[in-house]
């Protein structure tokens, strides 16, 4: 059985990024995935303070959540990221974590886990490609695998539209492809397990 970790970047601890990944995760689960959803809204991660220690000894200096999470993270088969898009990109509670992965890059600790994205936006058109371009850019730095949804109209990771807490809820194409999105990195998972 292959283990998928949900990462949920918004600040809402259950907003319409929560309900898109959490339907990815229900679609990984339907093929036998065990999962579980962290939400960076509710957890304690200060910023990256640049003081190289994770350089010199492989662990950050800052003791908070990141490093439960950075546990999870390594033990996983599969990472699912998303996030409410920010100005054409990730939140800041998203980027914190991005940055404070540094520690796992030393012997790319990530290597080879697969790995999809998910954006909200307030439009079809409201910046969905950039963020989840920008959580791309993060995975292949870490070396992972990175797969999109495999719909036939091309998008490249789960696209959701919403504003207010609930909108997604509405969303047939978010939704679709979200979980589309867990379905691809379950499957592959499973198959390189």
């Amino acid at each position: 059985m292959v283990k998928i970790i949900g990462v949920v970047g918004s600040p809402r601890t259950d907003g319409n990024t929560f309900y898109l990944v959490k339907n990815a995760l229900k679609s990984a689960e339907a093929i036998g995935a065990d999962t579980e959803i962290i939400n960076l809204g509710s957890k304690e991660i200060e910023p990256c303070i640049a003081c190289d220690i994770c350089k010199a000894t492989g662990e950050c200096g800052i003791y908070d959540d990141m490093r439960e999470i950075e546990e999870k993270l390594m033990e996983s088969d599969g990472i699912i990221i998303g996030s409410p898009v920010y100005f054409g990109n990730v939140t800041s509670q998203l980027k914190m974590f991005i940055d404070r992965t540094r520690p796992l890059r030393g012997n790319f600790k990530l290597k080879d886990k697969v790995c999809g994205a998910i954006a909200v936006g307030g439009s079809r058109n409201g910046g969905q490609e950039s963020t989840i371009s920008a959580i791309h850019d993060f995975l292949l730095i870490h070396d992972t695998i990175v797969v999109g949804d495999g719909a036939p109209l091309a998008h490249y990771g789960g696209t959701g539209v919403g504003g207010p807490k609930g909108d997604t809820i509405k969303d047939e194409i978010g939704i679709e492809t979200s979980k589309n999105i867990g379905k691809r990195v379950a499957e592959l998972a499973s198959r390189l397990k």
